[in-house]
């Protein structure tokens, strides 16, 4: 994947909320919760096409970083890398002391993935959700 990453625009959000993912992947529909910050958004495109998501959320000097791989694409081998690009553009865009992120703790695919790009486990909360419930996530930062 040769990835362009951009701000997202309200008709990309759209497209990426009718995502619809496999379970126990569909807690990350992309209409599971609305965009309240849409400038914290930004596009993956892989020669025009939309692959996925980035989202970028500054607290004092730490970065909180969130992706999402378009559906079809996932459990492909691609994660690292896509993971990466995003990481990679994190930092150029920002310049964080820190990295941090949360996945959720059933998520194992994904966690796996992050800590092949080097990100420890740092802790766990448990978020309450209408539709889910509480679900426990993993807090993880980069090493």
């Amino acid at each position: 994947m040769k990835l362009s990453v951009t701000q997202a625009t309200r008709k990309e959000l759209d497209e990426i909320a009718a995502w619809r993912y496999e379970p126990p992947h569909d807690f990350y529909d992309g209409d599971q919760e609305p965009v309240v910050n849409p400038e914290r958004f930004f596009t993956a495109r892989d020669g025009g096409e939309l692959v996925g998501f980035y989202y970028f959320e500054e607290r004092g000097d730490v970065l909180e970083y969130g992706l999402g791989l378009r559906p079809d694409l996932t459990g492909r081998g691609l994660g690292l890398d896509f993971f990466r690009a995003g990481l990679e553009y994190g930092r150029e865009r920002f310049h964080p002391a820190r990295i941090v992120l949360a996945v959720a703790a059933f998520n194992e695919r994904a966690r796996i993935v992050y800590e092949r790009a080097g990100f420890a486990i740092t802790g766990r909360h448990t978020r309450s959700f209408e539709r889910w419930g509480d679900v426990e996530f993993v807090d993880m930062e980069e090493r």
